[in-house]
C-alpha cells in the first residue's frame, strides 16, 4: 500500500537533514582519525549491522547467487571504496562546500558513463547540463585555486569521489537487475568495509586507540548517512521516480554548506555561491530527460 504523499516526503526531508551532516562529522572526527580510518569506521559498522538482518532475511537469496555476482558485489564494494577514501580526504583540503557540490556531480558521470558503456542516448538536456555544471566547477576551481594549491587538491578529490561514486552506481546496475534492496547494500557494504578495513592494516593506519568523542562521529556517520539516509532514498525509490529522488539529493551541498557556516565558521564567497548553484542547475537539467523517462 502506497503511504501518505506527506509522509513520503517527510522521511525524504530527514534523510537530507541526516546525510547534510555527513561532511561536519567527518570534519570534527579528522581532528583525530585518518580519512581511511574514517571511511573504514562507517562503513564498517553500517556492515556489522546489517549481517545479522541479512543472514535471517536473505539467506536463501545469499546462497543463490553466482560466482558472477559476487565479483560485481565485490567492484561495487571497491568503487564505493575509493569513493569515500577520495571524499573524506578531500576534507582535509577544501572547504565543505566545494567538497560536497564537486562530489554531488555524479550524476553527471552516471549520464557520461551510461552512453559511453551501456550506449544510453545523449538527450540535449545533458548536454546542457553539463555545459553549465563544468562552468559552475572552473567558477569553482578559480576562486580555490586563488586560496592555495592544497584547496585546489581538495577539489580534485572531491571530483574523483564523484567518478567513483558513479562507478559504483552503474556497478549496482547489474545486481540490482535481480537482488533486492537488502541483500545488495549487504552485500556491496560488506565489500566496501572489507577493502577499507585490509587496506587500513595494509598501510597502518590506526582503527583504535581514538577518543570518544572521534568513535562517535564514526558512529553516527555510520547509522545516520549510510543507513538512515540513503536506505530512505531507496525506500522511497518505490514510490518515486529516480529523478525526484536525484533532484531531493542536490539539497545536500545546500544542508552542508549552511551547517558548515554556523559550526565550522567556514565563509561562503560569491564565487563559491555562484559556481555551486551553477553545477546543481547543471545536474537537474541533466536530469530532466531520466526523471521523465
Amino acid at each position: 500500500m502506497r503511504p501518505p504523499p506527506l509522509l513520503i516526503w517527510g522521511v525524504l526531508g530527514c534523510a537530507l537533514v541526516v546525510i547534510s551532516f555527513a561532511a561536519i562529522w567527518i570534519r570534527w572526527a579528522q581532528a583525530e582519525a585518518p580519512a581511511l580510518s574514517i571511511a573504514a569506521y562507517r562503513l564498517g559498522i553500517a556492515a556489522l549491522i546489517l549481517t545479522p538482518i541479512a543472514l535471517a532475511r536473505r539467506r536463501a537469496e545469499l546462497r543463490a547467487l553466482s560466482l558472477t555476482d559476487l565479483r560485481y558485489a565485490l567492484l561495487g564494494g571497491i568503487c564505493l571504496a575509493l569513493h569515500f577514501i577520495f571524499w573524506i580526504s578531500s576534507l582535509e583540503f577544501t572547504s565543505v562546500a566545494s567538497s560536497v557540490v564537486l562530489v554531488t556531480t555524479n550524476p553527471i558521470f552516471v549520464a557520461l558513463g551510461s552512453h559511453f558503456l551501456l550506449k544510453e542516448p545523449v538527450t540535449q538536456s545533458l548536454v546542457v547540463g553539463i555545459g553549465v555544471s563544468l562552468l559552475g566547477g572552473v567558477l569553482i576551481g578559480y576562486g580555490d585555486f586563488l586560496a592555495g594549491p592544497n584547496v585546489l587538491l581538495g577539489d580534485g578529490l572531491a571530483l574523483l569521489g564523484a567518478i567513483m561514486a558513479s562507478a559504483y552506481f552503474l556497478v549496482g546496475r547489474r545486481l540490482r537487475a535481480h537482488t533486492d534492496l537488502l541483500t545488495y547494500i549487504f552485500l556491496v557494504y560488506g565489500a566496501a568495509a572489507l577493502v577499507l578495513v585490509t587496506t587500513a592494516l595494509l598501510l597502518r593506519q590506526p582503527l583504535l586507540g581514538f577518543s570518544p568523542e572521534t568513535y562517535l562521529w564514526m558512529s553516527l556517520l555510520a547509522l545516520g548517512p549510510q543507513l538512515i539516509g540513503h536506505t530512505s532514498f531507496n525506500w522511497a525509490l518505490r514510490f518515486l521516480s529516480a529523478g525526484s529522488i536525484a533532484v531531493v539529493i542536490l539539497g545536500e551541498p545546500i544542508g552542508s554548506a549552511i551547517l558548515a557556516f554556523f559550526l565550522l565558521q567556514e565563509p561562503l564567497t560569491l564565487l563559491k555561491i555562484f559556481g555551486g548553484s551553477l553545477i546543481l542547475c547543471g545536474i537537474y537539467l541533466a536530469l530532466r530527460t531520466p526523471a521523465r523517462a
